[in-house]
């Protein structure tokens, strides 16, 4: 191992200032007024798990403003959509429900960290209640809230993620299929691109 790793507290600490007062007391241990007003605008949110096995994903989640349910201060609800099928998310938090989310709305460049822990649930009232166009979602995450914090913008400003003038021509890669087509054998690029333009106008169908 190269001397240069930092393997312990102490040796981090010595790298890194200790943060400030006020980075360490904004954590909340459930959703204030100001929480549940970002969430309301959110479109957007990366769901972070771990197997027992210690195997990570991360994996993207998405709908209108609102998608996300509040449904007290302390629970929040995350319907689960038709997919591509692998759960990798759901398989993980049957074995380990700690959870993390990171919520994004565009335009706001401070972001919203939630950490918890979630049950899967498919609780036919409670599908129900996050029906959209006349379709319930497949299940829905249970979250219940012990962590909750604004994260300061930094890195939204240095990504300048939301200046549309450096978003890239879509043109510049190939497509979803393309790109897949060239990583797996036998994939037929040009049938999965229409699957994916098709997909895009029946998100919530469940056939």
């Amino acid at each position: 191992m190269s001397e240069h790793h930092i393997t312990s507290r102490e040796q981090l600490r010595a790298v890194y200032k200790q943060p400030g007062e006020g980075a360490v007391k904004k954590v909340l241990p459930q959703l204030d007024e100001h929480c549940i007003a970002f969430i309301a605008r959110c479109p957007f949110c990366v769901l972070s798990t771990a197997g027992a096995n210690g195997r990570l994903d991360a994996s993207p989640k998405g709908g209108d403003p609102g998608f996300l349910t509040v449904q007290d201060s302390a629970t929040l609800l995350l319907p689960d959509w038709p997919g591509n099928n692998r759960l990798d998310s759901l398989e993980n938090i049957l074995e380990n429900p700690q959870v993390g989310m990171m919520l994004l709305v565009p335009g706001m460049d401070e972001t919203l960290r939630i950490n918890g822990r979630a049950v899967l649930s498919t609780d036919s009232d409670l599908l129900a209640s996050l029906a959209i166009k006349g379709k319930s979602p497949i299940s829905v995450l249970v979250i219940t809230v012990e962590e909750a914090y604004l994260h300061c913008a930094r890195a939204v400003w240095r990504a300048d993620l939301w200046n549309a003038d450096k978003h890239i021509d879509r043109a510049e890669l190939p497509t979803m299929g393309q790109m897949l087509a060239d990583q797996v054998a036998g994939y037929d690029g040009a049938a999965v691109d229409k699957i994916i333009a098709d997909n895009r106008h029946k998100l919530y169908a469940l056939d």
